[in-house]
């Protein structure tokens, strides 16, 4: 547990401060998000917002793993040093297309198929060696059984199952690049999928085979090492949050946003939770299908839509959810002043005036720590 907090907190700190000088950097030398043509029009003004910010998290989850087992004195595992390669890997496909990007000032990049190409690569790479380095428990950092909450009785065999580690790793790769489309709004999701990993970790360590060979117990090797791991990266990108929520001052790119599905697949792979990463990823699983469904729809139907642009944040931005699509506002959900007048519109057919002062209270506190904290990072 003491591992589990190092790291996280080690990265938090690191990406909270760090960010703020690559801002400055990449401010400095121009790199900036290009706008795409056919997207919401309110994204335009974003334009030339310092991008590739997904360098700082993964850097920051890095050293929180190594800081925490440095330490502790504990040894890194073998497991976790093979996510790490995959994160690596595909942050540095996504480095390639954003550095393309503000490179040539334009919104193309590097094109699809070698990006999917060489996910899917790496993804192999990242399958294979797991069902390598065999522990003294028999046990390889991946499964050749597919698993949910636990191994299930299906095996697969090494080319099954590598075969569905990489379409597990670009699954959710692609995800995670397609959700990152407001601001704020892939590193939250996947904050809570990282902290859910962590505890699926401890859990799976306290019922662990390797501790306790009764029935029921959890035959997964390096759980608590896979925890830590979980728990810097969910410190990382909540550091970045703070620059990357609305109106964020930087975006991940496809640096972050691959790295981040590589991430979340390769601990779904490692702690033997693979299925468990559709409802652990709901969100991404759910924007990744809106974009599909449009595609198909719109072929089938010969150019008609289901929503009226996809993924699904821009059809909710394009039909007027001020708090998705308007970064001045937030929304009666992110703003103390729209969240105060809410309730004082409640609280004229409610008559809870306590409640309204109350919050009146509460939202003038909470203001005045936030501009004091942002006066002293800035």
């Amino acid at each position: 547990m003491r591992q589990i907090l190092i790291a996280g907190a080690f990265a938090l700190v690191f990406a909270l401060f760090g960010t703020r000088v690559l801002i400055r950097v990449l401010a400095g030398k121009g790199y900036g998000q290009i706008i795409r043509d056919d997207g919401p029009s309110s994204h335009h003004i974003k334009h030339g917002t310092p991008t590739m910010g997904g360098i700082i998290f993964i850097l920051a989850a890095i050293l929180g793993y190594l800081v925490a087992h440095v330490v502790t004195g504990n040894a890194v595992t073998v497991s976790a040093m093979l996510v790490i390669g995959l994160v690596v890997s595909l942050g540095f496909i996504g480095f390639l297309d954003d550095w393309l990007k503000v490179s040539r000032q334009n919104s193309r990049g590097l094109p699809g198929r070698f990006k999917l190409i060489g996910q899917a690569i790496f993804a192999a790479i990242f399958g294979y060696l797991g069902l390598q380095f065999v522990d003294s428990d028999s046990l390889t950092p991946i499964s050749q059984y597919l698993s949910g909450v636990r191994e299930t009785s299906i095996y697969l065999g090494s080319g099954l199952a590598i075969i569905w580690i990489v379409i597990m790793v670009m699954s959710a790769s692609n995800g995670v690049n397609l959700t990152d489309g407001l601001d704020g709004l892939a590193t939250g999701a996947s904050i809570m999928t990282f902290l859910a990993f962590v505890l699926i970790g401890v859990w799976e360590f306290g019922q662990s085979c390797a501790l306790n060979a009764a029935a029921g117990c959890y035959a997964v090797r390096d759980p608590l090492d896979l925890a830590v791991l979980a728990a810097a990266f969910a410190g990382g990108c909540t550091g970045f949050l703070w620059w990357n929520t609305a109106p964020a001052r930087i975006f991940m790119g496809d640096t972050g946003s691959l790295a981040l599905g590589g991430a979340i697949a390769g601990l779904a792979a490692t702690l033997r939770v693979e299925l468990l990463l559709i409802p652990l990823g709901g969100l991404f699983v759910i924007i990744t299908m809106s974009v599909l469904i449009q595609t198909f729809y719109f072929k089938i139907s010969g150019g008609k839509r289901v929503f009226k642009m996809a993924p699904l944040h821009h059809h909710f931005e394009l039909v007027g959810w001020d708090f998705v699509s308007n970064p001045s506002t937030h929304g009666a959900f992110m703003n103390p002043i729209s969240l105060n007048e809410s309730i004082q519109s409640v609280s004229k057919f409610s008559k809870l005036d306590n409640i309204n002062e109350a919050t009146t209270a509460l939202t003038t506190y909470l203001t005045d720590k936030s501009i004091l904290f942002k006066s002293f990072i800035n």
